[in-house]
């Protein structure tokens, strides 16, 4: 169903890396969501007071905190594809983002509030109204929600929308609420046994469970996640593949919402090669990372000693001016580079723990003078300044 939908209303649907295209897939997303919410939230309410059930009406209004999230996943899909401007260079598709946020609140506080109502039900139980009529349309709903989750999980997978991953796991939660509380009006009905109240407190905390998953992973996005490790493997092969590449280092990937991400890596050559004819061989591969990866990509190049020897000396140079400043200094990812007379160590600085309260420029700075006093053409780089733990590998 859902395919025939997107092949009639979205055109180009196969091209789901572009902008546009993503906006109509999020659209008709929404757009079937509100029509289907509203449906069973209509529904829900008139059978929860018909039968006077706390759980009913509960899942009721599940269903209009749905109906809102679809609607914000609607105007999400338009905002986030805004053109980039003066203030927002990168463009707006972390509205998207921000978009799952606003779900996740809308879903935590309706939760909350249905899950006091559940509570004075408990303490003060009514009697309900069995009615087959209404369990069969409960029963349907079940149905409409299993319809409504499979295809926001299609969508959401094929164009790696948060969003719509989301709005698919609060579908799914309310398919597994609709169902408890089935469950339990056949055991009011035929065992005598009112647990509406308890029912209806189980989906509300189903309810807040949702909401809490959607906006921790929804911050996560917007904090900025480390990339996979698959596309790191990939970016390194595809810049170790350039002609008179030897190394990389210093790789970072930005998340600026789905399909717009830029990172930056530093590629090193030998430093015999001629200027030109690295940046050459750089320009070659950020094109290809485009095609291929969808990434803006910025390269830096390193020239580095091939001099073993040279190297080795500057090594075993600052190695023992590290020990004399403090024995307790230690180093990681060591790298010497050369420009004109200048010689950069490029490193990671591991320190002991009691020096956290004192000022990273202190530390840092105290190191260099040391540095200079032995050799004014060296040139410290310190990536990062790590305070010691079991967990780190010194060498």
């Amino acid at each position: 169903m859902i395919n025939i939908l997107i092949r009639k209303y979205i055109k180009n649907y196969e091209d789901v890396e572009d902008k546009y295209v993503r906006e109509k897939y999020g659209i008709l997303s929404g757009v079937l969501g509100v029509i289907l919410n509203l449906l069973l939230f209509i529904i829900k309410l008139i059978i929860g007071y018909l039968i006077n059930s706390i759980a009913v009406i509960s899942d009721a209004f599940n269903n209009l905190t749905d109906l809102g999230s679809f609607i914000i996943t609607i105007i999400g899909a338009r905002m986030s594809n805004s053109p980039p401007d003066q203030d927002h260079p990168m463009g707006h598709g972390r509205i998207e983002y921000v978009s799952s946020l606003i779900i996740s609140m809308i879903v935590i506080l309706v939760g909350f509030q249905l899950f006091t109502s559940s509570i004075k039900k408990i303490i003060n139980p009514e009697e309900l109204v069995f009615s087959y009529i209404s369990m069969i349309i409960l029963s349907l709903s079940v149905f409409i929600k299993i319809w409504i989750y499979s295809y926001n999980k299609y969508i959401g997978e094929k164009i790696n929308s948060s969003m719509m991953k989301a709005t698919a796991m609060d579908s799914i939660s309310d398919v597994y609420a609709t169902l408890a509380i089935v469950i339990a009006l056949i055991i009011g009905h035929f065992f005598n046994l009112n647990i509406d109240g308890l029912v209806g407190s189980i989906v509300s905390i189903l309810i807040l469970y949702t909401g809490y998953s959607i906006a921790k992973e929804t911050i996560s996005l917007l904090l900025g996640l480390s990339p996979d490790e698959e596309l790191i493997k990939k970016i390194n092969e595809i810049v170790l593949s350039g002609e008179n590449i030897i190394g990389t280092h210093e790789l970072k990937v930005h998340d600026y919402g789905p399909g717009r991400r830029i990172a930056s890596i530093h590629a090193e050559v030998p430093d015999y090669i001629d200027i030109s004819e690295a940046y050459l061989s750089i320009d070659e591969i950020e094109e290809d990372i485009k095609e291929k990866l969808d990434i803006d990509i910025v390269i830096h190049v390193e020239p580095m000693f091939t001099d073993a020897e040279k190297v080795m000396k500057v090594k075993k140079d600052f190695i023992n001016i590290l020990k004399n400043v403090n024995p307790e200094y230690k180093i990681r990812s060591l790298r010497v580079t050369s420009i004109r007379k200048r010689t950069n160590i490029i490193f990671d600085l591991v320190v002991p723990r009691e020096l956290e309260n004192k000022k990273e420029s202190e530390i840092i700075g105290e190191l260099k003078e040391k540095v200079k006093e032995k050799n004014p053409d060296y040139n410290l780089i310190v990536n990062t300044l790590i305070y010691k733990s079991e967990r780190i590998v010194l060498i």
